[in-house]
């Protein structure tokens, strides 16, 4: 694990970072669902790279003046506080000495998911029991707002209701600040990053590529680990290769995005597909 005390050369105030995003860990279908044994590979590939691990604090405080990160990191994420991440991402975390944020959609907690893009059967969120003793254990927990809406399709004024609830209520729980937030489906207007950034220091998207050092830390990229399924493929990535198979998987995440629903994407279509004539570097 990275420490804030080393500096390594080529140590930066922010670039190249690779911000991973997942959902589900467990057998369902979709792109938001990976299965545990394919998680524990990535984190085992990741773990005996050469890329260190940091957190959003450390790439916040680096863009601050703190203590720069390494020029090539990587940060763990999940959207949607999935019970499973107990049962079966902590694990894992836990026995290769990883840590994560956990985005939190604060009026589902200890409930099934509803809104719009919900698995069939629903999937269950950990309640605040669990996520106490998670943030115990060294997880980071984020706001994902109340209700998991679609921020734009909303006026500003419950835009900044669902940001300010969702800190305030997981601050209240975990007797701790709330600095990081992720927009749901990363739907953000510029008018919505100017209110989450009145309330956090950072919010992560789904835009899919690596943060840069001029990354703004509103709209933070990350990297869908559905599309590195392949232990060698992300093995190979991690080393500096794969930028063919990124530009691939971009082109056609931008195809997709013009067409379909931000709620439905992944669902059954070639973007969903991770493996199947992508190109190797």
């Amino acid at each position: 694990m990275w420490s804030k005390t080393d500096h390594p050369q080529g140590a930066a105030r922010g670039g190249g970072v690779d911000i991973l995003m997942y959902h589900s860990i467990s057998g369902g279908g979709g792109a938001t669902n990976i299965a545990v044994e394919v998680f524990a590979a990535q984190m085992e590939v990741l773990a005996a790279s050469d890329v260190p691990v940091i957190s959003l604090d450390d790439l916040v405080a680096a863009r601050s003046g703190g203590p720069p990160v390494p020029s090539r990191s990587v940060i763990i994420t999940f959207d949607d506080a999935f019970d499973d991440f107990a049962r079966s991402a902590f694990p894992v975390l836990e026995r290769l000495g990883l840590s994560a944020t956990v985005f939190v959609p604060t009026g589902r907690v200890g409930a099934s998911e509803t809104w719009a893009g919900a698995s069939d059967p629903p999937r269950r969120l950990m309640d605040w029991r669990t996520i106490r003793d998670l943030a115990g254990h060294g997880i980071c927990f984020g706001a994902h707002t109340v209700t998991h809406p679609d921020l734009m399709a909303l006026p500003l004024a419950d835009q900044k209701r669902e940001l300010v609830q969702s800190k305030a209520t997981l601050e209240d729980h975990l007797g701790r600040a709330v600095d990081h937030f992720a927009p749901p489906y990363g739907r953000a207007s510029a008018e919505t990053r100017r209110a989450i950034a009145a309330h956090f220091k950072s919010s992560c998207g789904t835009r899919l590529d690596r943060a840069g050092a001029e990354s703004d830390l509103m709209d933070l990229p990350r990297l869908e680990m559905f599309y590195y399924q392949s232990p060698a493929r992300f093995a190979a990535y991690l080393r500096g290769r794969g930028q063919g198979y990124l530009r691939w998987r971009q082109t056609l995440r931008g195809l997709r995005s013009a067409m379909v629903k931000p709620w439905a994407q992944g669902q059954g279509s070639l973007t969903a597909r991770p493996q199947s004539g992508a190109p190797e570097a």
